[in-house]
């Protein structure tokens, strides 16, 4: 199963007994061309922020309010992974259009303890129930429809937050749902993309031919009185909040074993579906240690497949054969190589990324510094690459990033999404969130 995920620069928060500030003598960008009015007059002009600084740890979400719950945790003395578990809660209510616990969760961490680079893989399987036969007959032109029951497959996320914490944690459990539930039982104001995402979600949803079971529980949470919430307006989702004091009371088991997996077995069954909630209690988040490659220096770590973190790797050692420097910054040149070198991983991605459990995946070859060399040589500085193909070894998707520190030095990276959106358009009886569609990603052969 393959997966596709974006990082972005993200708005920052600092935890600091002080407040720091970035200063400089002098002012090296004063005589340089190309500072224009409204740029930045130091650091690089094309940045949008200045850098967040703090001594005793920091968040940077999609959504100030996470950034806040985790902050939160730090201030009791959480860890980085307690600040992180907070935050992604958070996110759930506040950014469904990119992430809930009806996803699944990949994480890296950098554990200043054992000074190692600890991965996590919280992706979930294909119920058991759900047979290739099936999916192959209600696929349409080859590919695995997005929306609909044929597209869940059994969410992560949960058992990834309680995994991390059972190692990593400080706070009690339950504290660390507490600012979530909070934000859902009274409410927080819609943000500008999620309030414009919400609209567009309920017109995929509802559309004829959208071949989803059923799209009411989606109504009833997230379009009340026929519409969506606009930017701006309160939103609450107190059903999020019965599941979340749930899970902060019953731990993983809540979900997995307990009331919330009833009723998510009730509802598949209801709507002809397929987990059970055998499938949820036979899953488990995999530590699984991330590949790493060295990019002019610097030891660059990417995931394991089934995730798509090899594809950066593999970018990043076809590149390093060019010199881009004497390109220059974001020249037609530089934009034209590195194109290219995504378009030759992605074709890699595309063969070779999949379930390590069932194939295969020649990884050392890969991301060998040989490959790379081979790869690159494919590559014009006068024109396009065309026809792309996946190299000789022995779809658009939607996501939340997030990252917390500590004073202790630990880091912590997630990636965790619905893969499309909102995923598959179902929403479980009275449970306040959206399964994913992350099963549309399997290949059918």
């Amino acid at each position: 199963m393959r997966r596709r995920t974006f990082l972005a620069a993200l708005p920052a928060s600092a935890l600091a007994s002080t407040t720091l500030a970035q200063s400089r003598a002098e002012n090296p960008n004063r005589n340089r061309p190309d500072v224009h009015g409204g740029d930045r007059i130091d650091g690089a002009t094309f940045a949008s922020r200045s850098a967040a600084w703090g001594t005793n740890g920091a968040a940077a979400t999609a959504h100030p309010l996470a950034s806040l719950a985790a902050l939160d945790m730090l201030r009791l003395g959480g860890s980085a992974v307690d600040a992180a578990i907070a935050a992604n809660a958070v996110l759930g209510l506040v950014e469904p259009i990119a992430c809930g616990i009806g996803g699944d969760c990949f994480v890296m961490l950098w554990d200043p303890k054992t000074k190692k680079v600890e991965g996590l893989n919280g992706s979930g399987r294909s119920p058991q129930g759900l047979s290739l036969a099936t999916v192959r007959s209600r696929a349409k032109n080859g590919l695995i429809p997005s929306y609909g029951a044929i597209s869940v497959s059994v969410p992560g996320a949960v058992d990834a937050w309680w995994t991390l914490h059972q190692r990593y944690g400080k706070l009690p459990w339950k504290d660390l749902f507490a600012p979530a539930i909070a934000h859902a039982e009274l409410g927080a104001p819609v943000s500008q993309n999620v309030a414009y995402y919400l609209g567009r979600s309920l017109v995929n949803f509802t559309k004829p031919g959208a071949g989803i079971e059923e799209v009411e529980n989606f109504k009833k949470v997230w379009a009340v009185d026929g519409r969506t919430p606009r930017e701006g307006e309160v939103f609450k989702n107190p059903a999020l909040g019965r599941t979340y004091r749930q899970i902060a009371q019953n731990g993983r088991e809540a979900f997995y074993g307990g009331e919330v997996a009833d009723a998510i077995e009730r509802y598949f069954k209801r709507i002809g579906g397929w987990m059970t909630k055998a499938d949820l209690a036979n899953h488990h988040a995999r530590w699984d240690p991330p590949h790493k490659v060295n990019y002019r220096g610097v030891d660059v770590w990417g995931l394991s497949p089934n995730s798509q973190g090899l594809a950066t790797l593999q970018m990043l050692n076809i590149m390093e054969t060019f010199d881009f420097k004497a390109m220059g910054f974001q020249s037609a040149a530089a934009i034209h190589h590195g194109v290219e070198a995504k378009r030759l991983a992605f074709e890699d991605r595309a063969k070779f990324y999949a379930d390590p459990d069932f194939f295969k995946v020649p990884t050392e070859w890969l991301l060998s510094k040989e490959y790379a060399r081979q790869r690159a040589k494919l590559i014009s500085p006068n024109k396009i690459l065309t026809p792309v193909h996946p190299g000789q070894a022995p779809s658009q998707g939607d996501t939340t990033y997030f990252t917390t520190s500590d004073s202790s030095g630990m880091m912590v990276s997630i990636i965790q999404s619905n893969y499309r959106g909102m995923g598959s358009g179902l929403s479980p009886d009275g449970l306040g969130f959206m399964f994913q569609n992350r099963g549309e990603l399997f290949a059918l052969t």
